[in-house]
């Protein structure tokens, strides 16, 4: 699963400056024009090294550090396509006998501000494919179509998004009709390139899909953070996440809802780190 925006929903990327050139001549000939900033390539691409990949509050990665990056192609219409994959781990970690060490997403859309300046309303399709076969008896591939709408005021941007699974959602059985509600603030300091960043989420699992002996395996997740942009494409963020999952019950007392091959609550609050280079 991926970091939002997976976000969450998962990269900050840094803006691109242009810089003005004017040369000078004798006295008695005209200045030159300043020169013609170069023109922005509609393909931007990055990459990112985290402590912990943390997809809608649940670690993919085992709580290990993960590698990832994409592509995307925005045209001036509005229309885009991209491409983002991470090292994971969960595909593995829940059935040994199949392996699927990456998550490789692909996406397409429509994203262009209807409404007014600063308010790009943005409709897609996303692709979550997992190079295994199957999962516990279901393939973990999960197609979602999402809705959201973006905002701006002054140093406050942020976006309110809902996801809609096509397909089974990450191979929990007989779960078509999941849904992901995302709202996401960030809050530009204006000091040296902090932005703090703040997100609440819900995943509803569709269903009568149950883990762990609890009662459902819907679930909320939050983050409260910071990003660091220094420039250049390069940025850095520190988040605090986690969510509501809790113990199962019964025979389930003390096993989580979601838990890593050791036990550990998948959901449980962590700290996470990463670094980010745009181009």
């Amino acid at each position: 699963m991926k970091s939002f925006q997976k976000t969450a929903i998962s990269a900050v990327a840094a803006g691109l400056l242009a810089v003005a050139s004017m040369s000078a001549f004798a006295d008695d000939a005209p200045a030159a024009d300043a020169a013609a900033a170069p023109e922005v390539s509609p393909i931007t691409a990055n990459v990112t090294v985290t402590n912990n990949y943390i997809y809608r509050g649940l670690s993919q990665s085992d709580f290990k550090p993960a590698i990832q990056g994409g592509f995307d192609y925005a045209h001036e219409s509005g229309f885009y396509i991209g491409n983002w994959n991470s090292s994971i781990s969960w595909v593995s970690d829940a059935n040994l006998a199949k392996s699927a060490p990456i998550e490789m997403d692909f996406y397409g859309g429509f994203k262009k501000e209807l409404i007014a300046e600063g308010f790009a309303s943005d409709v897609g399709v996303l692709q979550y494919y997992y190079p295994t076969s199957q999962i516990t008896g279901t393939n973990p591939n999960t197609t979602e179509i999402y809705v959201a709408q973006n905002a701006t005021f002054g140093p406050v941007t942020g976006f309110l998004k809902f996801s809609y699974a096509l397909s089974n959602t990450f191979a929990a059985p007989s779960s078509t009709g999941s849904n992901y509600s995302d709202l996401t603030a960030n809050y530009d300091t204006g000091f040296y390139g902090i932005t703090l960043n703040g997100h609440f989420g819900y995943q509803k699992i569709a269903g009568q899909y149950i883990q762990a002996g609890q009662a459902s395996a819907s679930y909320a997740d939050w983050k409260l953070g910071l990003t660091k942009d220094f420039g250049g494409g390069l940025s850095a963020s520190a988040a605090y996440v986690g969510t509501n999952v809790k113990e199962g019950s019964g025979n389930y007392s003390g096993v989580y809802a979601y838990a890593t091959p050791t036990g550990r609550n998948m959901g449980g609050q962590t700290g996470v780190v990463s670094l980010t280079k745009t181009f």
